[in-house]
């Protein structure tokens, strides 16, 4: 089962057992310099608003009432990253989760057509909790390009590079829960060495002015921006860890602007600072780094992809506007230990 709550997605599995639940939200964040350089993690600035597709199928175009799942906006050339979320409402460890996640129904880790169950070799998914956030497209050991929204049918977007074809756009989701008897065994020994740890979350929401229907127009994708320097971690489980007979998936589809306040009355989000003026006011950057964990290898189908400011310059087009080159001269160190990591700039 899938719930909307407060701006997250929330997957629970209590067929399975009842610590089985994750949650996925999307984060506004900085555009890094897509320079060809590679720069460390840019902070949390809130999540994305989401809205159910059937509270405005009225106002939708037929294709996304027909993927149903969630609408999210986002301003061209905006750039966004996954958090992810495995806490249980006790003292529990956290339930690990199995996650696909795809763009234009190419998968994010392999560059593979989006399929609905695991693959191993290679890798197709992420592990929760070990992987707390996932900014973009796994492009080789160690790096990722940064997910950026821009517009289906320009040639930008991941989709097109990769298939040739500007269909689906959006983002795709599916969570497989851990075997219910592999929990156990964790919790067993998590009970044996941690009885007394306990676990506090919290969570949070938005507003509207006068709805219109919107009609046939351009959908947004997800392409690949800057360089940054993030892992995605190995299975350390395996594959039979996975109870793939329970899942649930969701589509998240992306609005422009114009199309948001048009099917929700609600203006979205205002476009974040730029790099160059947050690395300015000296607000930290974020390095994560988990040496217990191994990073898999980068996708060879995005070995030969173009970023969106490669791909304007063949073009001659400029569709990333203040792409400067900048110096992150504040970087904050996250572990793994410990409750997960939260990336927010900080006033001090």
């Amino acid at each position: 089962m899938i719930t909307l709550e407060n701006d997250r997605l929330h997957f629970r599995f209590p067929e399975v057992h009842e610590n089985a639940r994750c949650s996925v939200s999307f984060q506004r964040t900085l555009r890094i310099p897509d320079d060809g350089a590679p720069h460390h993690l840019p902070p949390g600035l809130g999540n994305f608003p989401l809205r159910h597709v059937d509270d405005c199928k009225s106002r939708l175009p037929a294709e996304w009432l027909r993927r149903g799942g969630v609408l999210m906006p986002m301003h061209q050339a905006e750039a966004m990253w996954i958090s992810f979320g495995s806490r249980p409402y006790s003292s529990a460890p956290e339930y690990p989760f199995a996650v696909k996640i795809a763009t234009g129904k190419v998968c994010a880790v392999t560059g593979e057509n989006w399929t609905e169950h695991l693959n191993r070799d290679p890798q197709d998914y992420v592990v929760l909790p070990d992987q707390p956030w996932i900014d973009g497209y796994c492009v080789e050991k160690g790096e990722i390009r940064q997910f950026i929204a821009m517009p289906l049918g320009e040639g930008y977007t991941v989709e097109e590079q990769i298939t040739g074809a500007a269909e689906h756009g959006g983002i795709q989701i599916i969570a497989y829960p851990m075997k219910a008897e592999r929990y156990e065994a964790i919790l067993a020994e998590y009970e044996e060495e941690f009885a007394d740890r306990r676990v506090v979350f919290s969570d949070h929401v938005a507003a509207p002015p006068a709805p219109s229907v919107v009609h046939a127009s351009q959908s947004m994708g997800l392409a690949p921006g800057g360089r940054m320097r993030q892992e995605i971690y190995d299975d350390p489980y395996g594959l039979d860890a996975w109870d793939q007979r329970h899942a649930s998936r969701c589509f998240v589809t992306i609005a422009n602007s114009g199309q948001w306040i048009a099917m929700t009355g609600e203006k979205p989000p205002t476009s974040p600072p730029t790099a160059k003026q947050y690395a300015d006011a000296g607000l930290p950057w974020f390095d994560y780094y988990d040496g217990d964990a191994t990073a898999v290898a980068g996708a060879e189908k995005f070995a030969d992809l173009s970023s969106v400011a490669e791909i304007g310059a063949k073009k001659g087009e400029t569709p990333l506007p203040e792409n400067e080159s900048l110096t992150e001269t504040r970087v904050v160190r996250l572990a793994p230990a410990g409750p997960q990591p939260v990336r927010e700039p900080s006033a001090d």
